[in-house]
């Protein structure tokens, strides 16, 4: 047993260590790109869908460095027909998944994160399943700012360790 510990925290910490500069790198690739440099993309990160699977999610953060409000009002990825942005909620015990109304509001100088059990990226209509390891691009369209291109990677459950954000059941999105 704790051989087997001990191997899985060694492959998470490698897979950890071979995502970073990936995400670093493209980072740092969008903060160049665009030269008002008020919202900043991080994290940004999907699933692996099962074959035949017609949606998926998108998680990212979005920072406002700027000093007024921006709102994500669209999505668009060539991998699904339709991304729309969605808010899980809890209504009488019961979670609730619903899109937004007028977009994703950024206030100035403040973070958005877009998480398990919160709001989230749906890929409607996968063109084919997302596969582990993949980059997905997805542009973000922004009522107050630049649209920003980013590239979703495609992250096993079992290869890095988003528990802090997820409940137990797999059906999170």
């Amino acid at each position: 047993m704790n051989q087997r510990k001990t191997l899985t925290t060694a492959f998470l910490l490698s897979c950890s260590t071979l995502v970073t500069p990936v995400l670093a790198a493209d980072h740092q690739h969008h903060n160049d790109h665009h030269a008002t440099g008020a919202v900043h993309i991080h994290n940004a990160w999907s699933r692996p869908t099962p074959p035949g699977a017609p949606m998926g999610v998108g998680y990212l953060t979005i920072t406002n460095n700027g000093a007024e409000e921006v709102s994500l009002v669209a999505v668009e990825s060539p991998r699904a027909s339709h991304v729309s942005i969605h808010e899980t909620s809890m209504h009488e015990g019961m979670m609730r998944m619903q899109p937004l109304d007028g977009g994703l509001a950024i206030p100035a100088g403040s973070t958005v994160e877009l998480k398990p059990r919160s709001y989230h990226l749906m890929l409607e209509q996968l063109t084919k399943p997302l596969m582990e390891g993949e980059m997905i691009p997805v542009r973000l369209d922004f009522d107050g700012a630049e649209d920003i291109t980013i590239q979703l990677v495609v992250q096993s459950l079992d290869g890095m360790d988003h528990s802090h954000h997820m409940g137990h059941s797999t059906m999170d999105h």
